[in-house]
């Protein structure tokens, strides 16, 4: 029920108009606005606006819910759960590695929007070794409770950057002498790489893949093999497809220690 969830680690209740308003605005990760049925028409519409531009969903619940979620008649008809995440620098992760005395190993998510393929992402890529991810400020999926889940709690783990820009995170990676591949289906074999050293994947969007800007930016890309034709299905899934990268990077840079 989602008034336990308030006392979970990872999430916190908040409420109230300008509260709630300002969450959304800030891009913190939120996955549900809970608005009451007794809010005007036009005050509900607005903050549906704001979580729709954020990323989240907005649902009504009766007045009577929301004053148990939040424990409280003081909402103001307006609630949300964010994660309470807090995001670190691009630098923050290559320190990381850096501490470890390991060659740099990270992830970028260029737009992956379905918070159950990050959250699954994020997943492997702690368990492959990598030293954090990358993510956007818009076009793509924040931190939420769902990623977190989805995550099985790695997200709290494994140190997140969220930058302005992927393509600008990019070039910097690459003036430190990180080279950086993309997953993109004209791109080399898997098995053909050499994917050790200090190292980044880029993995693009559900539906489009990587952005054109950001593959031009990358130093190569990868691709996966797959069955012959008459599958009906022309690609793996987002997390799937970086599943099998990720642990071949860490089989790699593995097998050369």
């Amino acid at each position: 029920m989602e008034q336990n969830n308030k006392n979970e680690k990872d999430t916190q209740l908040v409420y109230g108009k300008n509260p709630v308003a300002e969450l959304l605005k800030s891009g913190t990760g939120v996955d549900t606005v809970y608005l009451s049925d007794s809010l005007p028409p036009q005050v509900a519409a607005y903050y549906t606006a704001l979580a729709k531009e954020a990323g989240a969903v907005a649902k009504q619940v009766r007045s009577v819910k929301l004053k148990a979620m939040c424990g409280t008649e003081s909402h103001q008809g307006v609630a949300a759960y964010a994660s309470s995440i807090a995001y670190v620098g691009l630098n923050d992760l290559l320190k990381q590695a850096e501490e470890k005395q390991e060659p740099p190993f990270l992830v970028l998510a260029d737009g992956v929007e379905d918070p159950h393929n990050l959250g699954a992402i994020i997943r492997t890529a702690l368990l492959c070794g990598a030293h954090g991810i990358v993510i956007p400020k818009r076009g793509g999926a924040p931190i939420t409770p769902t990623v977190m889940k989805a995550s099985a709690g790695a997200a709290a783990r494994l140190p997140v950057a969220r930058v302005a820009n992927i393509g600008e995170s990019i070039r910097q990676l690459k003036k430190q002498n990180v080279f950086v591949y993309c997953a993109d289906m004209d791109g080399a074999p898997l098995h053909k790489n050499n994917l050790t050293g200090p190292i980044a994947l880029v993995m693009g969007s559900e539906g489009s893949g990587v952005s054109p800007l950001v593959k031009k930016l990358c130093d190569g890309s990868v691709s996966l093999s797959m069955a012959g034709e008459g599958t009906g299905v022309d690609s793996f899934n987002v997390s799937v497809a970086a599943g099998i990268i990720l642990y071949e990077i860490m089989h790699q840079r593995t097998k050369e220690c």
